[in-house]
């Protein structure tokens, strides 16, 4: 009961007055830590810029790569097909080359004919 009576004695809780815990000589005291805070929030806008920019930029760079596959795909497949024996014979028969119907003649030195 003793604690009963001293609680009442007291009065009801005060409340915080926020005009003297937010004096001028408290911000004066905490300008560093703003200025903390305040760069923290620039580096952080920073951040975000930069990521959006990387991710634009990587973006742009798959395209590209993308786009240079199939420029090697199609050079192979047009290389591969060029280089046929059929597609051969097609490509130097302007300038007479043909198809050998005939084995190949092994020239082969006589060795008693030596001078």
């Amino acid at each position: 009961m003793a604690d009963l009576t001293t609680a009442q004695q007291e009065g009801p809780a005060k409340k915080p007055d926020w005009k003297r815990l937010f004096n001028h000589k408290w911000v004066v005291h905490n300008i560093p830590f703003f200025l903390f805070l305040a760069l923290l929030a620039v580096a952080y806008i920073f951040n975000g810029h930069f990521a959006d920019k990387l991710e634009r930029k990587i973006g742009a760079t798959e395209k590209h790569i993308k786009d240079l596959e199939y420029e090697y795909k199609t050079i192979k497949s047009e290389v591969i097909y060029r280089s046929k024996a059929s597609e051969l014979a097609k490509a130097v028969e302007p300038i007479g080359l043909k198809i050998m119907t005939v084995a190949p003649v092994v020239l082969v030195e006589n060795p008693t004919a030596k001078q």
